[in-house]
């Protein structure tokens, strides 16, 4: 074999090696509900509004710089995805506010020479929307249900305000944050037991409309087998 043969052959291999080792490892940053900070690969579960940061996380560049393209696309079923917009920075972020699967793709491309390094995906699926209020609680002091606050478990609402009225139509609070709520008292002085009304407006992810009006019992000394009770 002649010896620019092999000087090419060899060269060759080499831009091979270079390129094989030029990579890219896209992640999601996000914080949960209990304000614990991730970075993973994809999320199964997410709560809109979800903000979150993606990092390309490139690798054995050396010198080489590169160019990024994250394709924000939406899953619309049976293999398709209708792409939403491009981001052209090497990390970027995008706050979800609606319900669905998303795939986010990462293609990179060496400045240098213009070569193509192997894309990446990460996959988000963001919960349909659920919102629901209990119909009593017990503002006692005992640490057991003593704020009035929308059911456990609620996910992807990304507008709510909820009001509390008493039988005279008489507003006596008002909140518009979900992890809140009424703690039972107006200007700051315990309210009698009795019935009092919510009245919540919110939507979810989803496009989901939620116009909840139910009474809220509010009792002071009901004990049920040594603990606080309300549904």
């Amino acid at each position: 074999m002649k010896k620019k043969t092999i000087i090419a052959l060899f060269a060759l291999i080499l831009m091979s090696l270079s390129a094989a080792a030029q990579t890219i490892s896209p992640k999601a940053i996000y914080v949960d509900s209990l304000g614990v900070t991730n970075e993973v690969t994809s999320i199964d579960n997410g709560q809109a509004p979800l903000e979150v940061s993606f990092k390309a996380n490139p690798s054995g560049l050396g010198s080489n710089t590169a160019s990024y393209e994250w394709h924000f696309r939406r899953d619309v079923g049976n293999n398709k995805f209708e792409e939403m917009f491009v981001r052209y920075e090497e990390d970027t972020q995008y706050t979800f506010n609606e319900s669905g699967t998303y795939s986010i793709l990462l293609k990179a491309k060496i400045d240098q020479d213009g070569s193509d390094i192997d894309p990446d995906s990460i996959k988000i699926v963001i919960a349909d929307s659920w919102l629901d209020f209990p119909n009593a609680f017990t503002p006692n002091g005992d640490g057991l249900n003593d704020v009035y606050r929308a059911k456990s478990g609620y996910r992807s609402i990304v507008q709510f305000r909820a009001t509390i009225i008493n039988r005279w139509g008489q507003r006596l609070f008002e909140w518009n944050d979900l992890t809140k709520g009424w703690d039972g008292t107006f200007h700051g002085s315990d309210c009698k037991e009795g019935v009092y009304f919510v009245i919540v407006k919110a939507k979810g992810a989803d496009g989901r409309e939620y116009n909840i009006r139910k009474d809220v019992n509010l009792f002071r000394h009901y004990i049920d087998g040594g603990k606080t009770s309300g549904k």
